[in-house]
């Protein structure tokens, strides 16, 4: 079996849940190969602190046929972030797919690789991506063509399924669900905005309210940017 390379993209700050779903599926497939890519190679910090070490630079990358963009709240510093972003553009241009989990949708549609698409990303982000001019779908996995994007954080384990049938069949997908033992069963139904309650509800948009506005300002002045830069080319 062909083995692709997968691209998965580490940064600062990023939601560890978002890469290592993915990736706890992706190291049991036999049809992949999983880069890990830095910004540079040095040991980057997720959320919380724990130390992930990437295995090349984005400046020594192949060219991949998978690129995977995890989400967190270090995707602010990414979202204008040009070398990243024409890395991303530039690996887009061959790769087989791109794909992404929860707010890492944000990156690729700030790189412009969401254009005409339909995705998905973290209930929270939605509106966000919206922004960008893509259409979005509130589900767990949107694939559309060789787009393939998850919604927020465990929606990443459903997406490296999703991946893995495509690619090697949906029996080896199947296999690796049992090895991960992967059958949810939630002790609350708090895990969609449609089913955790208003004053749950509530108390999350207030909790992550701060963190929407920064982005929304973020993304505003990335599109206006990139606004002027194109009245400029003409």
């Amino acid at each position: 079996m062909q083995k692709l390379k997968v691209g998965m993209l580490l940064f600062p700050e990023l939601t560890i849940l978002d890469f290592t779903g993915p990736y706890d599926v992706f190291i049991k497939a036999p049809c992949f190969e999983v880069l890990i890519v830095g910004l540079s190679k040095s040991p980057i910090r997720a959320e919380g602190g724990l130390s992930l070490q990437p295995d090349i630079s984005m400046a020594e990358c192949p060219q991949l046929d998978i690129i995977f963009v995890p989400g967190g709240r270090g995707i602010n510093s990414l979202l204008a972030n040009q070398p990243l972003l024409q890395f991303l553009r530039d690996q887009g241009m061959k790769a087989k797919y791109i794909t992404s989990v929860c707010t890492g949708a944000l990156v690729l549609a700030a790189a412009g690789l969401l254009e005409g698409y339909k995705a998905t990303t973290h209930w929270r982000s939605l509106e966000l991506l919206r922004m960008f001019g893509v259409e979005t779908l509130e589900e767990r996995v949107v694939r559309d063509r060789n787009r393939i994007t998850g919604g927020g954080v465990t929606a990443g384990i459903d997406f490296g399924l999703v991946l893995t049938a495509l690619i090697g069949g949906e029996e080896l997908a199947k296999v690796i669900q049992l090895q991960l033992e992967y059958n949810p069963a939630p002790p609350f139904r708090a895990g969609s905005p449609h089913t955790a309650g208003l004053p749950v509800l509530q108390k999350t948009k207030e909790m992550t309210q701060l963190t929407l506005e920064v982005r929304k300002k973020i993304i505003r002045q990335l599109l206006q940017d990139q606004a002027s830069s194109s009245i400029g080319l003409t």
